[in-house]
């Protein structure tokens, strides 16, 4: 299954999470634009850098102009993590996982929120910000967890329903619409937690440090 990282240009991630991803079979790291001077910081060399480029640093360009490829897409009607998004379609990469894509621009961090829904059909997504981990999920999904872990859910209109089992606080075919309902903080009471979507789809957010303390992720 072909994994790749996508590091945007938003708060970089410590260099340790990109080792750690990199163990866990995400080998191909491509950077949107300016995710490439926190590459370069790190002394890491990307396998692609995608987008207008025109938040990349001069000496960042100049230092991986012969060591990866670059690929420049004027297109203003698409951001530089959704370039990446579909060169990494393009490529058969089957899940991707974006770091640095959130950060002091609220917009920006909201923009590529979105775009987990926007290219749920396309591409498995997850999103990594210090210690929490995003998704989205429908369906049946069976969750491997351990007892006390937070586990939040926020759907985005009525008409999705949501059922629960192995959580402190069931589910129990109800919706979650956003700005009115949510499911932050719920806690699993055991090793699995079971969750059943239907008519949409919704966000689960988890405590990354506890799935790679536990062997989770």
């Amino acid at each position: 299954m072909k994994k790749c990282i996508i590091l945007g240009n938003g708060n970089p991630p410590k260099k340790s999470l990109l080792n750690f991803l990199d163990s866990k079979g995400y080998s191909t790291l491509i950077c949107a634009d300016g995710g490439s001077n926190a590459a370069l910081k790190y002394d890491i060399i990307p396998d692609v850098i995608i987008g207008d480029l025109d938040s990349i640093k001069p000496e960042t360009y100049d230092y991986f102009y012969d060591k990866c490829k670059i690929i420049k897409i004027k297109d203003q009607y698409s951001t530089d993590i959704e370039k990446c998004l579909m060169y990494s379609i393009k490529q058969k990469f089957v899940e991707a996982v974006l770091v640095g894509v959130t950060g002091d621009r609220l917009d920006h961090s909201f923009c590529n929120l979105g775009i987990v829904l926007k290219y749920f059909n396309k591409i498995k997504i997850k999103v990594i910000h210090e210690k929490s981990i995003l998704e989205a999920i429908t369906g049946d999904v069976i969750l491997k967890t351990v007892p006390g872990e937070i586990i939040s859910l926020y759907g985005f209109d009525s008409k999705t329903k949501i059922k629960s089992s192995g959580l402190k606080y069931p589910l129990r075919n109800i919706s979650l619409p956003f700005g009115k309902k949510d499911g932050t903080s719920n806690v699993a009471l055991g090793n699995v937690v079971k969750l059943n979507i239907k008519y949409g789809k919704i966000f689960i957010v988890r405590d990354f440090n506890m799935m790679k303390q536990h062997g989770l992720f």
